[in-house]
Protein backbone atom coordinates (compact mmCIF):
# COMPACT_ATOMS: atom_id res chain seq x y z
CA UNK A 1 0.00 0.00 0.00
CA UNK A 2 1.66 3.51 -1.14
CA UNK A 3 2.81 5.69 2.04
CA UNK A 4 0.30 8.36 2.48
CA UNK A 5 2.90 10.86 2.87
CA UNK A 6 3.14 9.94 -1.29
CA UNK A 7 -0.46 11.86 -1.82
CA UNK A 8 0.40 14.66 0.29
CA UNK A 9 1.29 17.67 -2.71
CA UNK A 10 -0.08 15.12 -5.50
CA UNK A 11 -3.76 17.35 -7.02
CA UNK A 12 -6.44 15.89 -7.81
CA UNK A 13 -6.82 13.91 -11.10
CA UNK A 14 -9.29 15.62 -13.41
CA UNK A 15 -10.95 12.17 -14.31
CA UNK A 16 -12.95 10.62 -11.68
CA UNK A 17 -12.00 6.90 -12.17
CA UNK A 18 -8.73 8.25 -11.35
CA UNK A 19 -8.99 9.40 -8.15
CA UNK A 20 -11.21 6.43 -7.07
CA UNK A 21 -8.81 3.93 -7.79
CA UNK A 22 -6.17 5.90 -6.22
CA UNK A 23 -8.82 6.01 -2.99
CA UNK A 24 -9.37 2.59 -3.29
CA UNK A 25 -5.47 1.38 -3.27
CA UNK A 26 -4.81 3.64 -0.18
CA UNK A 27 -7.71 2.29 1.81
CA UNK A 28 -7.05 -1.52 1.08
CA UNK A 29 -10.21 -1.87 -1.36
CA UNK A 30 -12.42 -1.55 1.99
CA UNK A 31 -15.79 -2.62 1.96
CA UNK A 32 -16.73 0.12 4.42
CA UNK A 33 -15.99 2.65 1.32
CA UNK A 34 -19.14 3.78 -0.40
CA UNK A 35 -19.33 5.36 -3.68
CA UNK A 36 -22.54 6.44 -5.83
CA UNK A 37 -22.26 7.23 -9.42
CA UNK A 38 -24.72 10.06 -10.70
CA UNK A 39 -24.69 12.38 -13.83
CA UNK A 40 -24.90 16.02 -14.05
CA UNK A 41 -25.51 17.57 -17.21
CA UNK A 42 -22.99 15.71 -19.46
CA UNK A 43 -20.81 15.07 -16.61
CA UNK A 44 -19.77 12.04 -14.42
CA UNK A 45 -20.13 12.12 -10.34
CA UNK A 46 -19.15 10.14 -7.46
CA UNK A 47 -19.93 10.50 -3.89
CA UNK A 48 -17.51 9.09 -1.57
CA UNK A 49 -18.02 8.32 2.21
CA UNK A 50 -17.31 5.80 4.51
CA UNK A 51 -20.52 4.01 5.93
CA UNK A 52 -20.86 4.02 9.98
CA UNK A 53 -19.20 7.59 10.66
CA UNK A 54 -21.57 10.01 8.00
CA UNK A 55 -25.46 10.99 8.70
CA UNK A 56 -26.45 8.88 6.10
CA UNK A 57 -29.99 10.17 6.21
CA UNK A 58 -28.20 13.99 5.87
CA UNK A 59 -26.69 12.55 2.50
CA UNK A 60 -29.30 11.27 1.06
CA UNK A 61 -31.95 14.66 2.01
CA UNK A 62 -29.31 16.63 1.63
CA UNK A 63 -26.67 16.13 -0.89
CA UNK A 64 -27.61 13.13 -2.74
CA UNK A 65 -31.25 14.25 -3.40
CA UNK A 66 -30.85 17.52 -4.54
CA UNK A 67 -27.66 16.07 -7.12
CA UNK A 68 -30.52 14.12 -8.82
CA UNK A 69 -33.33 16.96 -9.09
CA UNK A 70 -30.07 19.11 -10.76
CA UNK A 71 -30.20 16.89 -13.44
CA UNK A 72 -33.72 16.46 -13.85
CA UNK A 73 -33.56 20.29 -14.75
CA UNK A 74 -30.63 20.07 -17.29
CA UNK A 75 -29.73 23.46 -16.87
CA UNK A 76 -27.05 24.75 -19.12
CA UNK A 77 -23.45 24.91 -17.19
CA UNK A 78 -20.62 26.40 -19.53
CA UNK A 79 -18.15 25.39 -17.24
CA UNK A 80 -17.54 22.64 -15.05
CA UNK A 81 -16.77 25.55 -12.17
CA UNK A 82 -20.29 26.14 -13.13
CA UNK A 83 -21.61 22.65 -12.09
CA UNK A 84 -19.67 22.78 -8.96
CA UNK A 85 -20.68 26.18 -8.09
CA UNK A 86 -24.58 25.02 -8.72
CA UNK A 87 -23.98 22.23 -6.40
CA UNK A 88 -22.18 24.12 -3.40
CA UNK A 89 -25.74 26.50 -3.55
CA UNK A 90 -28.26 23.28 -3.56
CA UNK A 91 -26.39 21.35 -0.95
CA UNK A 92 -27.59 22.50 2.70
CA UNK A 93 -24.98 20.52 5.12
CA UNK A 94 -23.33 22.05 8.24
CA UNK A 95 -20.11 22.68 6.07
CA UNK A 96 -18.75 22.79 2.65
CA UNK A 97 -15.10 23.59 1.35
CA UNK A 98 -13.01 22.87 -1.88
CA UNK A 99 -9.83 20.92 -1.52
CA UNK A 100 -7.09 20.57 -4.19
CA UNK A 101 -4.86 17.62 -3.29
CA UNK A 102 -5.13 13.88 -2.94
CA UNK A 103 -4.65 14.21 0.68
CA UNK A 104 -6.71 16.45 2.07
CA UNK A 105 -9.26 14.01 -0.05
CA UNK A 106 -7.78 11.07 2.35
CA UNK A 107 -8.06 13.37 5.41
CA UNK A 108 -11.63 14.25 4.85
CA UNK A 109 -13.07 10.65 3.88
CA UNK A 110 -11.59 9.31 6.89
CA UNK A 111 -12.86 11.92 9.18
CA UNK A 112 -16.08 11.18 8.15
CA UNK A 113 -17.09 13.89 5.54
CA UNK A 114 -18.50 13.11 2.23
CA UNK A 115 -16.62 14.09 -1.07
CA UNK A 116 -18.34 14.81 -4.55
CA UNK A 117 -15.48 14.59 -7.30
CA UNK A 118 -16.62 15.81 -11.17
CA UNK A 119 -15.20 14.91 -14.06
CA UNK A 120 -13.09 17.18 -16.04
CA UNK A 121 -12.16 19.01 -12.48
CA UNK A 122 -9.30 18.62 -10.66
CA UNK A 123 -11.14 20.31 -7.19
CA UNK A 124 -13.02 17.95 -5.36
CA UNK A 125 -16.41 19.28 -2.91
CA UNK A 126 -16.12 18.32 0.85
CA UNK A 127 -19.40 18.17 2.77
CA UNK A 128 -19.40 18.15 6.92
CA UNK A 129 -21.82 14.79 7.41
CA UNK A 130 -19.59 13.42 10.24
CA UNK A 131 -21.94 11.68 12.80
CA UNK A 132 -19.79 9.69 15.44
CA UNK A 133 -22.32 7.45 17.51
CA UNK A 134 -21.81 8.00 20.96
CA UNK A 135 -23.94 7.74 24.61
CA UNK A 136 -26.90 10.01 25.90
CA UNK A 137 -25.64 12.10 28.32
CA UNK A 138 -26.04 10.95 32.09
CA UNK A 139 -24.95 11.50 35.94
CA UNK A 140 -21.41 11.71 36.63
CA UNK A 141 -20.27 7.88 37.92
CA UNK A 142 -17.05 8.85 39.59
CA UNK A 143 -17.95 12.86 40.75
CA UNK A 144 -21.22 12.26 42.44
CA UNK A 145 -23.09 15.12 44.14
CA UNK A 146 -26.13 15.48 46.64
CA UNK A 147 -26.97 18.69 45.46
CA UNK A 148 -25.47 20.05 42.04
CA UNK A 149 -25.97 19.78 38.35
CA UNK A 150 -26.28 16.01 37.25
CA UNK A 151 -25.16 16.03 33.75
CA UNK A 152 -21.59 14.87 32.36
CA UNK A 153 -19.59 14.45 29.58
CA UNK A 154 -19.98 11.82 26.91
CA UNK A 155 -17.47 10.37 23.98
CA UNK A 156 -18.26 12.92 21.68
CA UNK A 157 -16.20 16.00 21.36
CA UNK A 158 -19.01 18.36 19.62
CA UNK A 159 -21.10 17.32 23.01
CA UNK A 160 -18.61 17.91 25.55
CA UNK A 161 -17.98 21.34 23.99
CA UNK A 162 -21.85 22.17 23.85
CA UNK A 163 -21.62 21.25 27.35
CA UNK A 164 -19.26 23.61 28.55
CA UNK A 165 -20.43 26.51 26.20
CA UNK A 166 -24.18 26.24 27.47
CA UNK A 167 -22.51 27.65 30.92
CA UNK A 168 -20.33 30.01 29.77
CA UNK A 169 -22.09 32.31 27.18
CA UNK A 170 -19.69 34.56 26.62
CA UNK A 171 -17.42 35.78 23.54
CA UNK A 172 -14.20 35.33 25.07
CA UNK A 173 -14.32 31.76 25.55
CA UNK A 174 -12.00 30.23 22.61
CA UNK A 175 -11.41 26.69 21.87
CA UNK A 176 -8.31 25.80 19.34
CA UNK A 177 -8.86 22.31 17.48
CA UNK A 178 -5.86 20.02 16.54
CA UNK A 179 -5.38 16.31 16.09
CA UNK A 180 -2.92 14.33 17.40
CA UNK A 181 -1.65 10.57 17.08
CA UNK A 182 -0.36 9.89 13.45
CA UNK A 183 -2.71 6.42 13.40
CA UNK A 184 -5.83 7.65 15.34
CA UNK A 185 -5.62 11.42 14.52
CA UNK A 186 -7.87 12.10 17.55
CA UNK A 187 -9.52 15.38 17.41
CA UNK A 188 -8.62 17.81 20.62
CA UNK A 189 -10.08 21.09 21.58
CA UNK A 190 -8.19 23.31 24.24
CA UNK A 191 -10.29 25.89 25.84
CA UNK A 192 -9.72 28.89 27.69
CA UNK A 193 -11.47 32.11 28.18
CA UNK A 194 -8.87 34.84 26.53
CA UNK A 195 -7.94 37.85 29.23
CA UNK A 196 -8.65 35.71 32.12
CA UNK A 197 -6.34 32.63 31.49
CA UNK A 198 -2.38 33.37 30.98
CA UNK A 199 -1.29 33.57 27.32
CA UNK A 200 2.26 32.48 28.17
CA UNK A 201 0.68 28.95 29.56
CA UNK A 202 -2.20 28.45 26.68
CA UNK A 203 0.87 29.20 24.56
CA UNK A 204 2.41 26.11 25.96
CA UNK A 205 -0.41 23.97 26.63
CA UNK A 206 -0.73 24.43 23.06
CA UNK A 207 3.20 23.66 22.04
CA UNK A 208 3.88 20.85 24.30
CA UNK A 209 0.31 19.12 22.79
CA UNK A 210 1.67 19.88 19.13
CA UNK A 211 4.71 18.13 19.98
CA UNK A 212 3.32 14.91 20.99
CA UNK A 213 4.81 12.36 18.79
CA UNK A 214 2.64 9.00 19.63
CA UNK A 215 0.75 6.69 16.91
CA UNK A 216 -2.96 6.63 19.24
CA UNK A 217 -5.30 8.42 21.92
CA UNK A 218 -7.35 6.86 23.39
CA UNK A 219 -7.57 8.22 26.35
CA UNK A 220 -6.45 11.35 28.36
CA UNK A 221 -3.91 9.79 30.46
CA UNK A 222 -2.04 9.47 27.05
CA UNK A 223 -2.23 13.58 26.65
CA UNK A 224 -1.39 13.73 30.54
CA UNK A 225 1.89 11.78 30.56
CA UNK A 226 2.88 13.17 27.58
CA UNK A 227 2.90 17.04 28.49
CA UNK A 228 3.36 17.11 32.53
CA UNK A 229 5.96 18.74 33.62
CA UNK A 230 7.55 15.99 36.23
CA UNK A 231 6.91 12.33 34.71
CA UNK A 232 8.62 10.99 37.78
CA UNK A 233 6.20 11.97 40.46
CA UNK A 234 2.95 10.26 42.14
CA UNK A 235 1.22 13.48 42.44
CA UNK A 236 -1.12 14.40 39.57
CA UNK A 237 -0.08 17.41 37.85
CA UNK A 238 -3.47 17.53 36.22
CA UNK A 239 -6.93 17.17 37.40
CA UNK A 240 -9.23 15.16 34.93
CA UNK A 241 -13.02 15.73 35.70
CA UNK A 242 -16.43 14.21 33.98
CA UNK A 243 -18.48 17.01 35.16
CA UNK A 244 -18.78 20.34 32.87
CA UNK A 245 -19.26 22.80 35.65
CA UNK A 246 -16.02 21.84 37.38
CA UNK A 247 -14.74 22.17 34.24
CA UNK A 248 -16.51 25.87 33.76
CA UNK A 249 -15.37 26.87 37.18
CA UNK A 250 -11.93 26.13 36.56
CA UNK A 251 -12.30 28.14 33.77
CA UNK A 252 -13.50 30.88 34.90
CA UNK A 253 -10.66 30.36 37.44
CA UNK A 254 -8.13 31.82 34.32
CA UNK A 255 -7.35 27.68 33.98
CA UNK A 256 -7.31 25.90 30.59
CA UNK A 257 -9.60 22.66 29.84
CA UNK A 258 -8.42 20.02 27.12
CA UNK A 259 -11.23 18.21 25.59
CA UNK A 260 -10.19 14.75 23.90
CA UNK A 261 -12.73 13.00 21.31
CA UNK A 262 -13.52 9.35 22.83
CA UNK A 263 -13.17 10.36 26.04
CA UNK A 264 -15.61 11.47 28.98
CA UNK A 265 -12.95 12.79 31.18
CA UNK A 266 -11.50 16.07 30.89
CA UNK A 267 -7.87 17.73 31.56
CA UNK A 268 -7.82 20.51 33.71
CA UNK A 269 -4.28 22.56 33.88
CA UNK A 270 -2.26 24.54 35.92
CA UNK A 271 -3.43 22.77 39.32
CA UNK A 272 -2.39 22.69 42.54
CA UNK A 273 -2.52 20.10 45.45
CA UNK A 274 -5.34 21.86 47.48
CA UNK A 275 -7.81 21.76 44.92
CA UNK A 276 -7.74 17.57 44.72
CA UNK A 277 -9.66 17.87 47.97
CA UNK A 278 -12.47 20.13 46.83
CA UNK A 279 -15.52 19.01 46.10
CA UNK A 280 -18.18 20.98 43.59
CA UNK A 281 -20.22 20.42 46.35
CA UNK A 282 -18.38 22.74 48.70
CA UNK A 283 -19.89 25.25 46.80
CA UNK A 284 -23.46 24.27 46.55
CA UNK A 285 -24.11 24.04 50.24
CA UNK A 286 -23.47 26.01 53.27
CA UNK A 287 -19.50 27.28 53.38
CA UNK A 288 -19.35 26.74 57.02
CA UNK A 289 -20.67 22.66 56.40
CA UNK A 290 -18.79 22.86 53.28
CA UNK A 291 -15.74 24.01 55.22
CA UNK A 292 -16.08 20.90 57.69
CA UNK A 293 -16.06 18.79 55.14
CA UNK A 294 -13.33 20.00 53.06
CA UNK A 295 -11.00 19.67 56.41
CA UNK A 296 -12.78 16.20 56.58
CA UNK A 297 -11.71 15.07 53.16
CA UNK A 298 -7.51 16.76 53.96
CA UNK A 299 -7.41 14.59 57.63
CA UNK A 300 -8.64 11.20 55.88
CA UNK A 301 -5.86 11.73 53.01
CA UNK A 302 -3.38 11.98 56.13
CA UNK A 303 -4.92 8.78 57.70
CA UNK A 304 -4.88 7.17 54.53
CA UNK A 305 -1.43 7.24 53.99
CA UNK A 306 0.02 6.96 57.80
CA UNK A 307 -2.58 5.27 59.89
CA UNK A 308 -0.58 1.85 58.67
CA UNK A 309 2.70 3.12 58.88
CA UNK A 310 2.29 4.73 62.54
CA UNK A 311 0.58 1.25 63.87
CA UNK A 312 3.54 -0.09 62.53
CA UNK A 313 6.28 1.89 63.91
CA UNK A 314 4.11 1.75 67.61
CA UNK A 315 4.06 -1.69 67.51
CA UNK A 316 7.53 -2.41 66.41
CA UNK A 317 9.74 -0.14 67.60
CA UNK A 318 8.00 2.58 69.99
CA UNK A 319 6.25 0.15 72.02
CA UNK A 320 6.65 2.52 75.31
CA UNK A 321 4.86 5.15 73.75
CA UNK A 322 1.46 2.41 73.86
CA UNK A 323 -0.58 3.23 76.70
CA UNK A 324 0.07 -0.14 79.14
CA UNK A 325 -3.77 -2.07 79.09
CA UNK A 326 -3.62 -1.05 75.09
CA UNK A 327 -0.31 -2.44 74.74
CA UNK A 328 -1.73 -5.77 76.52
CA UNK A 329 -4.61 -6.03 74.28
CA UNK A 330 -2.89 -5.74 71.36
CA UNK A 331 0.00 -8.27 72.34
CA UNK A 332 -2.52 -10.76 73.34
CA UNK A 333 -4.07 -10.37 70.01
CA UNK A 334 -0.87 -11.40 68.35
CA UNK A 335 0.23 -13.93 70.19
CA UNK A 336 -0.84 -16.65 67.73
CA UNK A 337 -0.02 -14.57 64.61
CA UNK A 338 2.79 -16.51 63.24
CA UNK A 339 4.15 -13.62 61.31
CA UNK A 340 6.18 -10.31 62.04
CA UNK A 341 3.98 -7.23 62.33
CA UNK A 342 5.06 -5.94 58.66
CA UNK A 343 4.47 -9.16 57.00
CA UNK A 344 0.85 -9.33 59.26
CA UNK A 345 0.10 -5.63 57.65
CA UNK A 346 1.23 -6.00 54.19
CA UNK A 347 -0.83 -8.75 53.84
CA UNK A 348 -3.81 -7.33 54.74
CA UNK A 349 -2.81 -4.54 52.96
CA UNK A 350 -2.99 -6.33 50.15
CA UNK A 351 -5.68 -8.61 50.51
CA UNK A 352 -7.72 -5.27 50.30
CA UNK A 353 -6.12 -3.99 47.06
CA UNK A 354 -7.09 -6.94 46.01
CA UNK A 355 -10.51 -7.29 47.01
CA UNK A 356 -10.85 -3.44 45.43
CA UNK A 357 -9.70 -4.22 42.38
CA UNK A 358 -12.35 -7.15 42.12
CA UNK A 359 -15.05 -4.91 43.06
CA UNK A 360 -14.22 -2.74 40.37
CA UNK A 361 -13.90 -5.38 37.38
CA UNK A 362 -17.21 -7.63 38.93
CA UNK A 363 -20.28 -6.70 36.87
CA UNK A 364 -21.74 -4.04 38.65
CA UNK A 365 -24.77 -5.61 39.87
CA UNK A 366 -22.75 -8.24 42.08
CA UNK A 367 -19.31 -6.13 42.52
CA UNK A 368 -20.29 -3.91 46.05
CA UNK A 369 -20.97 -7.99 47.10
CA UNK A 370 -17.92 -9.08 46.22
CA UNK A 371 -16.39 -6.44 48.28
CA UNK A 372 -18.34 -6.53 50.86
CA UNK A 373 -18.32 -10.09 51.76
CA UNK A 374 -15.02 -10.20 50.98
CA UNK A 375 -14.22 -7.59 53.78
CA UNK A 376 -16.17 -9.16 56.08
CA UNK A 377 -15.87 -12.73 55.85
CA UNK A 378 -12.14 -13.05 55.08
CA UNK A 379 -11.49 -10.69 57.77
CA UNK A 380 -13.17 -12.04 60.13
CA UNK A 381 -11.82 -15.97 59.35
CA UNK A 382 -7.98 -14.37 59.46
CA UNK A 383 -8.55 -13.39 62.72
CA UNK A 384 -9.88 -16.57 63.98
CA UNK A 385 -7.82 -18.59 62.15
CA UNK A 386 -4.77 -16.87 64.00
CA UNK A 387 -3.20 -15.64 60.18
CA UNK A 388 -3.71 -11.83 61.50
CA UNK A 389 -4.46 -9.56 64.60
CA UNK A 390 -8.17 -8.13 64.86
CA UNK A 391 -5.97 -4.66 65.51
CA UNK A 392 -4.23 -5.04 61.77
CA UNK A 393 -8.20 -5.70 60.26
CA UNK A 394 -9.15 -1.77 62.03
CA UNK A 395 -6.06 -0.16 60.70
CA UNK A 396 -6.54 -1.35 57.44
CA UNK A 397 -10.37 -1.16 57.14
CA UNK A 398 -9.92 2.34 58.61
CA UNK A 399 -7.15 3.17 55.57
CA UNK A 400 -9.94 1.81 53.36
CA UNK A 401 -12.31 3.85 54.59
CA UNK A 402 -10.56 7.16 54.55
CA UNK A 403 -10.12 6.60 50.96
CA UNK A 404 -13.35 6.65 49.87
CA UNK A 405 -14.07 10.17 51.10
CA UNK A 406 -11.76 12.19 48.55
CA UNK A 407 -13.17 13.12 45.53
CA UNK A 408 -10.94 12.80 43.35
CA UNK A 409 -8.90 9.27 42.46
CA UNK A 410 -6.26 10.45 41.52
CA UNK A 411 -5.03 12.23 44.45
CA UNK A 412 -6.35 8.25 45.87
CA UNK A 413 -3.87 6.37 43.55
CA UNK A 414 -1.08 9.18 45.30
CA UNK A 415 -1.77 8.05 49.16
CA UNK A 416 -2.25 4.28 47.98
CA UNK A 417 1.33 4.65 46.68
CA UNK A 418 2.74 6.65 49.12
CA UNK A 419 1.33 4.57 52.06
CA UNK A 420 3.30 1.70 51.05
CA UNK A 421 6.55 3.64 51.33
CA UNK A 422 5.59 4.64 54.70
CA UNK A 423 4.83 1.44 55.86
CA UNK A 424 8.62 0.02 54.10
CA UNK A 425 10.45 2.89 56.08
CA UNK A 426 8.02 2.44 59.14
CA UNK A 427 9.56 -1.26 59.16
CA UNK A 428 13.33 -0.52 59.54
CA UNK A 429 13.54 2.48 61.48
CA UNK A 430 9.82 3.50 62.97
CA UNK A 431 8.93 7.14 63.46
CA UNK A 432 12.32 8.76 61.97
CA UNK A 433 11.70 6.96 59.24
CA UNK A 434 8.34 8.33 58.66
CA UNK A 435 9.65 11.51 59.19
CA UNK A 436 12.57 11.33 57.36
CA UNK A 437 10.06 9.94 54.53
CA UNK A 438 7.28 13.25 55.32
CA UNK A 439 10.46 15.65 55.07
CA UNK A 440 11.45 14.20 51.25
CA UNK A 441 7.80 14.60 50.89
CA UNK A 442 7.05 17.84 51.66
CA UNK A 443 10.49 19.11 49.52
CA UNK A 444 9.27 16.96 46.49
CA UNK A 445 5.84 19.01 46.70
CA UNK A 446 7.57 22.25 47.21
CA UNK A 447 9.64 21.53 43.85
CA UNK A 448 6.96 20.47 41.65
CA UNK A 449 5.20 22.67 39.12
CA UNK A 450 2.08 22.39 37.19
CA UNK A 451 2.73 24.09 33.91
CA UNK A 452 4.59 26.83 35.55
CA UNK A 453 2.61 27.34 38.58
CA UNK A 454 3.84 26.04 42.41
CA UNK A 455 2.09 22.70 43.16
CA UNK A 456 1.66 23.59 46.92
CA UNK A 457 0.65 27.34 46.57
CA UNK A 458 -1.22 28.99 48.04
CA UNK A 459 0.96 27.73 51.01
CA UNK A 460 4.31 28.06 49.65
CA UNK A 461 4.57 30.90 47.97
CA UNK A 462 2.29 32.26 50.98
CA UNK A 463 -0.59 33.97 50.03
CA UNK A 464 -3.28 35.09 52.25
CA UNK A 465 -6.43 36.56 49.84
CA UNK A 466 -6.51 32.83 48.39
CA UNK A 467 -6.64 31.39 52.24
CA UNK A 468 -10.18 32.08 51.68
CA UNK A 469 -10.63 29.17 49.68
CA UNK A 470 -7.75 26.75 50.78
CA UNK A 471 -8.11 24.68 53.70
CA UNK A 472 -11.58 26.39 54.66
CA UNK A 473 -14.17 28.18 51.85
CA UNK A 474 -15.55 31.54 53.12
CA UNK A 475 -19.14 32.69 51.93
CA UNK A 476 -19.19 32.98 48.12
CA UNK A 477 -19.42 36.58 48.50
CA UNK A 478 -16.16 37.27 49.95
CA UNK A 479 -14.09 34.93 47.75
CA UNK A 480 -11.57 36.67 45.76
CA UNK A 481 -13.06 35.36 42.47
CA UNK A 482 -11.86 37.51 39.74
CA UNK A 483 -10.20 36.89 36.78
CA UNK A 484 -6.51 36.94 37.94
CA UNK A 485 -6.42 33.62 40.25
CA UNK A 486 -4.03 31.81 37.95
CA UNK A 487 -1.88 34.77 36.66
CA UNK A 488 -1.00 35.52 40.18
CA UNK A 489 -0.07 32.14 41.06
CA UNK A 490 2.37 31.87 37.89
CA UNK A 491 4.63 35.54 39.20
CA UNK A 492 5.40 33.56 42.34
CA UNK A 493 6.85 30.74 40.34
Amino acid sequence: MPDQNHYHLIPLSENVEENIKRLEIELGNSDDLSIRRLRVATKNVAILHIEGIVDEQSINENVISPIIQLHKETPSFKTVNDIADKMVQIISVPSIKFILVFSELLDSILAGNTVILIDDSSKAITLGTKKIQSRSITEPTTQTVIKGPKDSFTENLSTNISLVRSRIQNAKLRLKSTKVGSVTKTDVGIMYIEGIADHNIVMEAMSRINKIKIDSILEANYIEEAIRDNRRTLFPLMQSSERPDVVAANLLEGKIAIIIQGTPFVLILPVILIQFFQSPEDYYENNVFSSFLRLIRIGSFLLNMYASAIYLALITHHQGLIPTTLMVTLMAQRERVPFPAIIELLLMELAFEVLREAGVRMPRAIGPAVSIVGALILGQAAVEAGFVSAAIVIIVATSAINSFTLPNTNIVNTARGLRFLLIFCSAFIGFYGILLLTLCILVHLCSLRSFGVPYVAPFAPFRMGAQKDSLIRFPITSLNMNHTKVQKETKTK
